[in-house]
C-alpha cells in the first residue's frame, strides 16, 4: 500500500535529489509538489518545481503549487552554493504547467480530499504551512504527519552560527508550525550531516543517458565543486533525501520526544531551534526529533533509490 505525500520545497540541488527519489518510489504516491521561497526567490522556486518534474518525466505527474513571497522572511538565499537558478545553472526548460494555484491552497484541497491520509514532507522554509495554520486552521488536523527537514539540537547552524537555513529564512513561520497541534517529526542537522557523500557517489548514480542520471550528474558535480571552493568541504550532506528516507524507512532512525521552539527575534540567534532539555522540562513536548541514524544503511538506501529512478526514467 502506497503512502500519500505532499512535498513542500524550495528547489535547490538538495531538494531536487529528494524529488528524484520520491517521484519514482513505488511506496509513495506524490500527490503534489508545492513550492516555497528559500534557496531561490518564489518565482524561481515555482519554475524549478515544474522544470525538475519535466526533466524527470515520472510515470505520474503530481499537482504543482505556486510559491508566493512573504514579507517576514530573511533577506537571503542560497544561490552561492546552488547556482543562479538554484539548480546548478542547468537552465532546465521552463513551463507554465499548473502554476496558477498557491501552494497553501493546493495543500488544503488535498487534505480535505484525503483527510488523515497525507504525510506532508517539508524540505524548505515552513512559510506555506504557517499560512495554512493562520488562514485555515481546521485543515491542519487533517494532516496525518508532518516531516520537517531542518533545525539543529546541538549541531552548529549552516545559515548562521546557530541557525539552520530553513529555520533562519522564515523563523516566524517555523515557530508557528512548531506550536501547531499536529504530529511532527523533525530531521535536524545533527542527523542529516551524518548522511554525507564524497565524489564516489558520482560513480554510483544512474547512467548519464537516463533522465535522472543526466540531471543528477550535472547538479551534484556542480555541488561538489562549490562545496570545495566556497566551504572547503569534500563531503556533501543530503539533508532532504535523509528526511524523505525517514518516511520510507523509519526503522533506520532513532527518535526522541522533545519540546522545541524557534527563536524569532534574537540579533544573533534568529532561526535557532531551542529545545527544553532541563532535568524538569517546563515546555510541553510537541514533536519527535531524530537523534540517530544507521548511516551506512541510509546512504545505501539513497543510492539505491536514485539508481531506481534512473531505471524508470
Amino acid at each position: 500500500m502506497t503512502r500519500k505525500i505532499i512535498l513542500d520545497c524550495d528547489p535547490g540541488i538538495d531538494d531536487a535529489v529528494a524529488l528524484c527519489m520520491a517521484l519514482f518510489d513505488p511506496r509513495l504516491e506524490v500527490l503534489a509538489i508545492t513550492a516555497t521561497a528559500g534557496t531561490v526567490a518564489a518565482d524561481q522556486a515555482t519554475s524549478n518545481v515544474a522544470s525538475i518534474v519535466g526533466a524527470l518525466d515520472p510515470p505520474r505527474y503530481p499537482r504543482f503549487g505556486k510559491a508566493t513571497e512573504s514579507d517576514r522572511v530573511a533577506i537571503s538565499d542560497d544561490i552561492h552554493l546552488n547556482g543562479p537558478d538554484g539548480l546548478a545553472g542547468c537552465c532546465l526548460e521552463t513551463t507554465d504547467r499548473q502554476h496558477s494555484t498557491p501552494s497553501e491552497k493546493v495543500i488544503a484541497e488535498l487534505l480535505r480530499k484525503y483527510p488523515g491520509e497525507i504525510t506532508l514532507v517539508c524540505l524548505g522554509p515552513l512559510t506555506n504551512l504557517a499560512r495554512l495554520c493562520e488562514r485555515d486552521p481546521g485543515v491542519m488536523r487533517m494532516i496525518d504527519k508532518i516531516v520537517i527537514s531542518g533545525g539543529a539540537v546541538t549541531s552548529p547552524g549552516n545559515a548562521t552560527a546557530v541557525a539552520e537555513r530553513n529555520m533562519y529564512f522564515d523563523a516566524a513561520s517555523a515557530n508557528a508550525v512548531f506550536a501547531s497541534p499536529t504530529t511532527k517529526s523533525l530531521m535536524p542537522l545533527d542527523v542529516t550531516d551524518q548522511v554525507s557523500f564524497g565524489l564516489e557517489i558520482l560513480e554510483q548514480l544512474p547512467a548519464k543517458y537516463t533522465r535522472a542520471g543526466q540531471l543528477l550528474h550535472k547538479m551534484l558535480s556542480f555541488a561538489f565543486r562549490t562545496a570545495h571552493q566556497k566551504l572547503g568541504r569534500e563531503l556533501i550532506p543530503f539533508h532532504d533525501a535523509t528526511a524523505l528516507l525517514s518516511v520510507t524507512e523509519p526503522e533506520l532512525f532513532q527518535w526522541q520526544e522533545m519540546a522545541g521552539k524557534v527563536e524569532t527575534s534574537g540579533e544573533l540567534t534568529r532561526g535557532m531551534t531551542v529545545f527544553d532539555q532541563r532535568l524538569r522540562p517546563q515546555w510541553q513536548r510537541n514533536m519527535e526529533v531524530a537523534c540517530g541514524v544507521d548511516e551506512v544503511t541510509a546512504k545505501a538506501a539513497i543510492v539505491r533509490a536514485l539508481r531506481y529512478a534512473g531505471q524508470e526514467s
